[in-house]
This record gives structure tokens, sequence and C-alpha cells, in this order.
């Protein structure tokens, strides 16, 4: 997959749970780690965002960043920041 145009930037994540945060991209996950969250086994940034599917009724595909929230890493679909 092509780099995120935004990777490298800092964004506002428009809706979701984490609505109205700063959220550092670093690109699409499958670039990060070489595979779809859907399979990686046991990484708690891809198991929260697995969890958040599910709650917020979140698209099952491979649009899906990692980036930082502050110290911490998450996946954000790129629907939650607006594209």
């Amino acid at each position: 997959m092509t780099k995120h145009p935004k990777a490298g930037q800092t964004v506002k994540i428009a809706s979701g749970q984490f609505a109205g945060q700063d959220y550092w991209i670093e690109d699409y996950w499958v670039n990060v780690a070489g595979a779809s969250w859907m399979d990686t086994k046991g990484n708690p940034a891809c198991l929260k965002y697995a969890v958040r599917c599910a709650e917020d009724n979140l698209p099952i595909d491979d649009l899906v960043l990692y980036g930082k929230i502050g110290f911490f890493g998450h996946l954000i679909h790129v629907s939650e920041i607006g594209e």
C-alpha cells in the first residue's frame, strides 16, 4: 500500500472514542507491520482496535492507521480522521 498522504503529520481525530484528540500518523498499519491488523496476533493496539470495531461499528478493512496519542500507539480508521 502506498504511504498515507498525512504520514508524519498530526491531525485532530474527528469521530469515535478518541474524537478531539491530536493523533500523530506514522502510516497505514499494513505498511508499519507488514501485515493486516486482522492477521497480527497478540498486538495490544490491534486487539483494542478489534474491540472498537465492534463497539463503534467501524469498517472491517485495512484503511487503518497506526500512530500516537501522546506516548501510546493506537490504530485509527481513516474515517475517524474525516477521510
